[in-house]
């Protein structure tokens, strides 16, 4: 059976894609995707919070034919479904940023590069000719965020992503249950991990022996994968202000984004520093357990605005009824983390490709038993009710 007909016939959900991931994937690095600060109240909300509201379609309206392409940054984009930064894509699947980047470009929507990627952010941009943002932080260190900046503004990244939430790097008890460390140690519990997922360590056994750091690597110190992951969360400045902010806006030509905003005031103070678009996101659950479910931040964000910036969603987007439901609440768009990882490691390219097809197929179908023709009449509609067991 060829990889598109498997993946069509078993990989008809974005859940049945974790569950074929789940299969393919060491448990130590699964789990490294899957899981979530400390207890992972914040993971799990980020999903069953969609809950809180129900559709109310209209189908008379008339949908027979649905738009789902979106103007964002001056640029046409198929769908309102990009693909969030996700460091360390490499390890799921051989060249895994890059392959993820085409995915997208395929499908005509952006891909966002992790500051933690396997790949350096220049052997990206010498490949793909897609729309792409590249991920920085605030690192003690200021001309490293210099640099970063310059690199990516040099190398043709379109938009700038400045993430908030990863100053200080959270508990994740999976990690630590599985003794799991970047790069993957390879004793005795790694290599019978290993052994049990032949198919993923026979496509990665050479890419493991040279996983690294790509943008942090230096010619003149050179160093290993282990002691960069030992450093990489020293590097981060927990003492970060809107100064720094304004830094990075002073030298960065091009859209500049903050991802990690859950507070309104937030999002106000951004757009008085010149920032041009708001990621609500709390990295996925990863960082601050007991953290607002992205979606329930979303509209506070969205009402402080006044639909002045663009607002993206970050977290929990699982269906096209997911991200019908953002945009219904005022999202501009959604950005896609462990769906499109979970697709990667199952098949590479084609299964990043089949994440976004799949989606966009769900939410094409939601639009058309709603009765809404393009994205715009989403929210417009006003075809969303809280349910009362959410507002009490």
């Amino acid at each position: 059976m060829s990889t598109p007909d498997r993946l069509r016939r078993d990989g008809f959900s974005v859940e049945a894609l974790r569950r074929l991931a789940r299969e393919r994937l060491p448990k130590p690095i699964f789990d490294f995707i899957d899981g979530g600060a400390e207890g992972e109240d914040t993971l799990r909300e980020n999903e069953s919070s969609f809950q809180d509201w129900s559709i109310l379609p209209r189908p008379l309206n008339g949908a027979a034919a649905r738009d789902l392409s979106i103007d964002l940054f001056g640029q046409r984009l198929s769908s309102p479904i990009l693909i969030g930064p996700t460091g360390l894509a490499g390890l799921f699947w051989p060249r895994g940023e890059i392959v993820s980047a085409q995915a997208a470009q395929q499908h005509g929507t952006v891909y966002c590069l992790s500051h933690g990627s396997v790949c350096t952010l220049e052997s990206l941009a010498a490949e793909h000719g897609g729309q792409r943002w590249m991920q920085i932080f605030i690192y003690k260190d200021r001309g490293f965020t210099r640099e970063l900046t310059a690199r990516a503004q040099a190398s043709g990244y379109q938009g700038l992503v400045l993430t908030l939430d990863n100053q200080l790097i959270g508990k994740r008890e999976r990690d630590i249950v599985n003794r799991f460390t970047i790069p993957p140690r390879f004793g005795p519990s790694q290599m019978l991990a290993f052994a049990r997922k032949t198919a993923w360590w026979w496509a990665m056994r050479q890419e493991l022996a040279s996983l690294t750091f790509g943008n942090y690597v230096r010619a003149d110190t050179p160093e290993s994968a282990a002691q960069l992951a030992g450093k990489m969360g020293s590097l981060l400045d927990p003492g970060m202000t809107w100064q720094d902010v304004d830094a990075v806006r002073s030298q960065w030509r091009g859209p500049l984004l903050l991802k990690g905003v859950l507070h309104p005031q937030d999002a106000i103070e951004a757009q008085r520093h010149g920032v041009d678009g708001i990621i609500v996101s709390n990295h996925g659950g990863r960082q601050l357990n007991g953290a607002s479910a992205s979606v329930r931040a979303l509209p506070a964000v969205v009402q402080a605005l006044g639909g002045q910036l663009p607002v993206l969603l970050d977290g929990g987007i699982r269906r096209g009824s997911d991200i019908f439901k953002a945009l219904a609440l005022g999202a501009t768009a959604v950005m896609l983390g462990r769906p499109h990882l979970w697709g990667l490691s199952v098949a590479g390219e084609a299964g990043v490709a089949h994440v976004l097809s799949l989606l966009s197929a769900e939410l094409d179908l939601v639009m058309g038993l709603s009765g809404v023709q393009d994205i715009a009449q989403i929210r417009a509609a006003g075809l969303l009710v809280r349910n009362e067991a959410a507002a009490n």
